[in-house]
């Protein structure tokens, strides 16, 4: 692990990194520890960079300048240091693997050829099926399950040996509101017993808020880190976008409205409507 410059060890670390694509700048100067154990949440509008974020550290894409650690090492060589859980994509309906195969790529599936502990790797998918309550379908084609299932199957094989680091590419996206309370928890429930640290890249902070530690907001070209009461707010998110944003907190849920990127649209919680940020997924390109 790399140290903060408090002295602490971190799980991700910044320093005076900035990302461009050409003569557009998504960020500079960006100096970020974040804490073995933080639930650490990546917001912003299309085209802000959350991907490019989550890529840099993934070892996808390279800084334009300045450096990064993850698990104490350049990104892209934490090996099972770092887990990966990535947005919602269904398979083919004649994809011939079942769901206990897909989870058992997270532990092996770096290796080819039989299995040489065979016992102790199915113990392992058996474990990892039933912490994220996924046993009951365990022999079903992936190609058969529906997009909260798949998501849990994903967090299953992300967190195969426990990683020190979890990056979360929009997890939640094009779940409904039962899986994305679950996929979150589950999310959590390994940071919180583990101490993993997760690095949530989101479109949405609702389905999250009660976790979250600390925010990351991207927007034309600036950034805030803060908790979410620090950087949710009408002053810091109006500062970031040049023009008047409203955030507001109805029926526990963070509002906001007027973002000149983004369309907000009304969402119904057991029958109580709120409104909510609600930004479509960014190109992958940024």
């Amino acid at each position: 692990m790399a140290e903060s410059r408090s002295g602490e060890a971190s799980a991700v670390a910044l320093r005076s990194a900035s990302l461009s694509f050409g003569p557009r700048t998504l960020w500079r100067g960006l100096d970020l520890d974040i804490r073995p154990g933080e639930f650490f949440a990546v917001l912003g509008p299309n085209g802000s960079g959350k991907t490019s974020f989550l890529k840099v550290l993934l070892g996808l894409l390279p800084l334009t300048s300045g450096s990064a650690l993850v698990a104490g090492r350049p990104p892209g060589s934490g090996g099972g240091e770092v887990g990966y859980i990535p947005q919602q994509k269904g398979f083919g309906s004649d994809v011939p693997l079942r769901a206990r195969d897909l989870v058992g790529l997270g532990i092996d599936g770096h290796r080819w050829g039989v299995r040489v502990r065979r016992r102790e790797t199915d113990a392992e998918i058996r474990r990892l099926l039933d912490r994220v309550g996924a046993s009951g379908y365990a022999n079903v084609p992936v190609g058969q399950l529906s997009g909260g299932e798949l998501q849990r199957l994903r967090v299953a094989q992300a967190v195969a040996g426990d990683p020190a680091v979890l990056l979360c590419d929009e997890p939640l996206l094009a779940l409904d509101l039962n899986h994305q309370q679950a996929v979150s928890a589950l999310i959590d429930q390994q940071r919180s017993e583990t101490g993993a640290a997760v690095v949530f890249v989101t479109h949405e902070i609702n389905p999250i808020l009660d976790y979250v530690d600390r925010v990351l907001y991207l927007a034309q070209g600036e950034f805030r880190v803060g908790s979410p009461e620090e950087v949710m707010t009408t002053e810091v998110l109006s500062e970031l976008y040049g023009s008047r944003v409203e955030v507001s907190r109805v029926n526990g849920r963070i509002v906001v409205l007027g973002l000149p990127d983004a369309t907000t649209h009304l969402h119904h919680v057991h029958d109580q409507p709120a409104l909510a940020l609600d930004q479509h997924a960014e190109e992958d390109a940024t």
